[in-house]
């Protein structure tokens, strides 16, 4: 059995918990939702297990209150089986009128469905649920970032220049932590067997959990055509239109846009896809925001698995390396950005002025991360975009950007510039 490794939602899970009557866990296949969730259970049901799942299923829609009986919190997983825990639960804890009662796990969105004409789920949960979204582990969770430059300390204004082992500042490094991921199973496996995790989860997406998602019948080659136009265009504000004409372009049966917009809702229910939003600040500049979301898997290992492609191949074309890298990067920033209770966005006007991410916080503060492959000359393009995005914010109406980070796949050392105090920090030596 593998040794548990600490999570962030460990830590959120605890708060939550002391918060709420019910915290839902929800969040991609695979990246460790049930562990994590049992790292503090006191009792488990196991809604999928093959020996138990006919029993469950008919207490569910009979006798739900005698499943939701154990020691507290206890841990529901795969709660969606059975979409009538979710008012069942809302009423326990509100007869108990404690918190911490119950762990809700799952991988899917529950679907609204009927009995008799009437909804199985009938109270949104207000006052009694909390939720939490997990996906695959960051760098720092997995155990290849030193951890060396908090953002939490960015933030407050502290920083110490670091150094790099040179045996992690190798594109080499970053190409396979791009395909590997961070599925909690390819962690400690070698190479070889690691790599084999992204292409098991592709397939496990195409040809099983499409089907559970709701009531649709999806087709398996079509879902995977899109997976693959998907990855074509990560980082990118693609519209439906342009993703329809790619997959045009490059396969023989095109999906409409309709089918891909029905095939891409179904995809974020079961959190294959998370796009990001865009950031609307106070600016001086009459200049228009431009609001589309910029297109993003929960993990770079999707891209990479669904465009069949591997470490080598990301070595041989730096440029869609670079941009698989961005995925990577913003799966790292949206896991530290919950520890930190704030969000990632996107930030482009219409004058093309772009700033890749932005860490807003709940309580106003921000900083501007630029995602950089790595290079003198990358560096300071980034550099140079923070400047001016820094420069054309209404600081009468907000706070000024608490910090301008160029985040970087590859370089020696983390550093702060003399010339315009923006911090360059590699990404394997970052957490919150």
């Amino acid at each position: 059995m593998h040794e548990y490794k600490p999570r962030i939602l460990d830590r959120l899970l605890c708060e939550q918990l002391e918060a709420a009557g019910v915290v839902l866990i929800q969040g991609a296949k695979w990246c460790g939702k049930t562990t994590t969730a049992m790292q503090q259970a006191k009792s488990v049901l196991f809604m999928n297990d093959p020996r138990t799942q006919e029993q469950n299923l008919l207490l569910a829609e009979t006798a739900i209150n005698e499943l939701l009986q154990g020691a507290t919190p206890r841990l529901i997983d795969e709660w969606q089986m059975a979409p009538q825990f979710w008012d069942a639960a809302r009423f326990v804890v509100d007869r108990r009128s404690e918190e911490g009662q119950f762990i809700f796990t799952g991988s899917a969105v529950p679907v609204s469905k009927t009995k008799d004409g009437m909804q199985i789920i009938s109270h949104t949960g207000t006052g009694r649920f909390a939720w939490l979204t997990m996906r695959p582990m960051s760098l720092w969770e997995s155990g290849d970032s030193n951890g060396q430059v908090s953002l939490s300390e960015l933030f407050d204004g502290h920083f110490e220049v670091v150094t790099m082992d040179e045996d992690k500042d190798k594109l080499s490094h970053l190409a396979y932590l791009i395909c590997r991921g961070g599925w909690p199973k390819a962690i400690d496996k070698s190479e070889r067997v690691a790599l084999k995790q992204s292409f098991n989860y592709i397939d496990a997406v195409a040809t099983q959990e499409m089907q559970d998602v709701d009531n649709t019948t999806y087709n398996e080659i079509s879902t995977r055509k899109l997976l693959r136009s998907y990855a074509r265009h990560q980082a990118t504000q693609a519209s439906i239109d342009t993703i329809e004409q790619d997959m045009k372009s490059n396969e023989v049966d095109a999906m409409s846009a309709n089918t891909i917009i029905a095939y891409l809702k179904a995809l974020r229910k079961i959190f294959v896809v998370e796009d990001m939003e865009a950031w609307n600040p106070n600016l001086r500049s009459k200049s228009a925001i431009r609001t589309s979301d910029t297109r993003y898997f929960v993990d770079p290992s999707i891209a990479t698995a669904a465009l069949g492609i591997g470490p080598q191949d990301l070595l041989n074309d730096t440029k869609a390396m670079g941009t698989l890298f961005e995925t990577m990067a913003v799966r790292d920033l949206r896991v530290y950005a919950d520890a930190l209770d704030g969000k990632i966005y996107h930030f482009r006007d219409s004058n093309g002025l772009e700033c890749d991410t932005v860490l807003h916080r709940r309580n106003g503060t921000y900083g501007l991360i630029e995602v950089k492959l790595g290079g003198p000359t990358s560096i300071e393009e980034g550099a140079k975009n923070l400047r001016s995005l820094a420069s054309k914010i209404d600081t009468d109406k907000m706070l000024s950007p608490a910090f301008c980070m160029v985040l970087t796949g590859i370089g020696r050392y983390a550093y702060q510039r003399k010339e315009d105090g923006v911090y360059v920090v590699p990404i394997g030596c970052l957490k919150p």
